[in-house]
């Protein structure tokens, strides 16, 4: 669209079934209520989240258990970064004109593959490590474009942060008791818990593609604009701009904690059952962080809790000056779970009621779900080319120069908090300019 007038503002929900249509004003209370496609969308998600917290700590572990090698670790992370970024790209076409349910059901299909993948290797898996690690950005990005399409489509501005706070207590429920489950049954069988829990993750996204089927297909409406959504960003005055730049940062740290905290959990502790142990904690105490602030914010006061969540997990790193041990990684670890939901819902809220601000947009809805995690990949993916290149130049047995990595990679949300805040000041003044 032409951001050089102002947008015809859509009535404050759209409806379901009718995304182009016109949408009665709703009460506050439907604003804020699920109905069931919500609650069905909620059970996929959690049951996804469910089968990758069971083993996707421990594919890292299970990767350099067989190879010590530090920067296969991050090559095996930016393959998937890759492959899920061209996988955004790709497949938006796929969901826009076609079936996006069947996009949903094959990106757990593809999950399904990739342990089925590495139950069949077994010890050989770290020989073939950038193979899963590509079936694994596939499968998720099949699964997430799809998902945050049909989650723009349910949900609206009065209920987004609920829903975003019950999608993070699923995500932390089910990263508080399955790794702790995983990290028992290796303790107690050894290399063959490897094969259990592995094997639960394969039977658990079975289960989500049968419960897929129960959410209604949803109609596919225009034609897929391959450039669409990244020609915004031409624009000085775009509000995609600070959207853009600030899910960059926030990928940048994404890119690599996602992968190195639970892998530093364990070769300090050598012990899969006190990795386990540290997940639940964290995630833990992150449940009832995502239930309070979930509660909590509100679209006006998104750049407040924005900002005392960027500074906040900066400062939750200080411990790992001390000591690299369990008790400050356990530390930083609950820090985090603390103040995380402050950072992550105000993003997510804000950039998907960009997305939603007129019929033009709403039009365009898949085309900048892709532009959304084009900037969350390529900040993903810069921030795993500096590990790598860190782990090959300087090496991490060097206290202070990798503690001063991650401080600077755990550091990047401050930058994401700069241009979501211009965001955020875009959508309260309804005006064409983030600036």
């Amino acid at each position: 669209m032409s951001t050089g007038s102002k947008p015809k503002q859509l009535p404050f929900l759209f409806v379901h079934h009718a995304p182009h249509g016109e949408a009665k004003e709703p009460s506050k209370r439907a604003e804020q209520s699920f109905d069931r496609q919500a609650i069905l969308l909620l059970t996929v998600q959690g049951l996804y989240a469910a089968a990758t917290a069971l083993s996707i700590l421990f594919v890292n572990v299970f990767i350099w258990k067989i190879s010590k090698n530090y920067a296969l670790i991050g090559w095996f992370a930016l393959t998937q970064h890759v492959c899920g970024t061209l996988t955004f790209f790709l497949a938006g076409k796929w969901v826009k004109q076609w079936n996006k349910m069947n996009v949903l059901r094959a990106g757990i299909a593809l999950s399904a593959l990739q342990y089925l993948t590495i139950l069949l290797l077994g010890q050989q898996a770290a020989r073939y490590a950038l193979l899963i690690g590509a079936l694994q950005g596939i499968s998720a990005g099949f699964f997430w474009l799809a998902f945050n399409v049909v989650y723009f489509e349910i949900t609206n501005p009065g209920n987004r942060d609920r829903f975003n706070g019950w999608a993070g207590l699923l995500g932390s429920t089910a990263g508080m008791i399955a790794p702790w489950v995983s990290g028992v049954l290796i303790s107690r069988l050894g290399d063959r818990g490897y094969t259990v829990i592995f094997s639960a993750s394969l039977a658990i996204f079975i289960l989500g593609v049968a419960i897929s089927f129960f959410l209604k297909k949803r109609e596919a409406q225009g034609q897929y604009e391959w450039f669409y959504a990244f020609r915004q960003l031409s624009s000085s005055r775009s509000p995609w701009r600070p959207a853009f730049m600030g899910l960059f940062f926030q990928g940048i740290r994404e890119g690599v904690f996602m992968f190195l905290v639970g892998l530093l959990v364990y070769i300090v502790t050598k012990d899969e059952f006190r990795l386990g142990t540290y997940s639940f904690i964290t995630s833990a105490v992150a449940l009832g962080s995502f239930w309070l602030i979930g509660k909590l914010i509100k679209p006006v006061s998104r750049n407040t809790y924005l900002l005392l969540g960027t500074v906040a997990l900066s400062l939750v790193m200080t411990p790992l000056w001390v000591e690299m041990n369990y008790a400050m990684l356990l530390v930083f670890g609950i820090g985090t779970a603390i103040f995380f939901p402050m950072y992550i819902i105000p993003i997510t809220s804000s950039v998907f009621d960009l997305i939603g601000r007129d019929e033009q947009a709403v039009a365009h809805r898949v085309e900048y779900v892709v532009l959304r995690e084009a900037g969350l990949n390529a900040g993903r993916v810069a921030g795993t080319i500096l590990y790598i290149g860190f782990v090959v130049w300087i090496g991490t047995e060097k206290h202070i120069p990798f503690i001063v990595f991650l401080l600077l990679i755990g550091s990047s949300p401050i930058f994401s908090w700069f241009f979501i805040r211009r965001l955020s000041r875009y959508l309260q003044q309804g005006k064409n300019t983030a600036n």
